[in-house]
């Protein structure tokens, strides 16, 4: 892996461990975020990996339309929706239900001077 991808990746789990308990962002949220709008699917590539890194909450991070595109990179067929659902969210068809009242946006949330 290039060292710009390690450093991209590093600050995408940064970002991710700051989503709150209960709540979702999305892999473009993130991505624009850290000034790379159309980098949503290497936030993605960077997410399919952090299962293995401690307090990286991956199953918070979600397609656009608050789809979970990513649960295939979780043990057993059904581990992301299990965890967002023990968190209080409900899904329905792989999509979390109101995903827009449950969405933290970094932007709004987070200081934009960090990364």
């Amino acid at each position: 892996m290039n060292p710009e991808n390690k450093n991209f990746f590093q600050k995408v789990y940064e970002i991710s461990r700051q989503i709150p308990y209960g709540r979702v962002t999305s892999y473009g949220a993130i991505a624009k975020y850290l000034g790379a709008a159309r980098s949503a699917r290497m936030v993605g590539w960077a997410m399919n990996g952090a299962g293995t890194i401690e307090g990286v909450p991956a199953h918070r991070v979600v397609n656009r339309k608050g789809l979970l595109t990513g649960k295939h990179h979780f043990d057993g067929t059904s581990l992301m929706q299990q965890l967002l659902e023990n968190e209080g969210l409900k899904v329905k068809d792989n999509q979390i239900v109101n995903f827009e009242k449950y969405f933290w946006d970094p932007a709004k949330e987070l200081p934009s001077e960090i990364y």
